[in-house]
């Protein structure tokens, strides 16, 4: 498992954007709209690996909540080739259950929470299994 990215949850995404990139100079790499209606945009330091990304999620979607505090932190993201097997690896080891596991643009994606109910995103590469004749 490799630590791959933090994922925090914004407000207002433009005001985010600004704010990363204009005041700390970090640099808009992808962005993208999830199916559960939620938007996502990955900013990385260019003098760095670490990568933020910032997550939307307006009123109506699947995970949107009422913003309170202590709710910035979204997720941090990990790396895996088996995301299926690593997520029931953890789910015996004191995690629970946040997302089971599904494909998503060419992704393997789950989530768990850990024993203080921080939610761990697990991303792979999604690696369809076909049937052997």
């Amino acid at each position: 498992m490799t630590f791959t990215y933090t994922g925090i949850r914004v407000r207002d995404l433009k005001r985010s954007i600004a704010f990363y990139t204009k005041v700390m100079g970090l640099k808009k790499v992808q962005r993208g709209r999830m199916r559960a209606g939620g938007v996502f945009v990955q900013l990385k330091d260019p003098r760095s690996r670490q990568v933020l990304e910032l997550n939307y999620y307006p009123a109506g979607t699947k995970y949107y909540e009422p913003f309170k505090n202590g709710s910035e932190l979204d997720h941090l993201a990990f790396w895996e080739r088996d995301v299926d097997r690593r997520y029931e690896e953890l789910l015996e080891n004191d995690a629970t259950k946040a997302v089971e596991p599904f494909s998503e643009g060419g992704y393997r994606l789950a989530f768990v929470k850990d024993p203080d109910g921080i939610w761990l995103e697990l991303i792979g590469k999604d690696r369809v299994r076909r049937a052997t004749p």
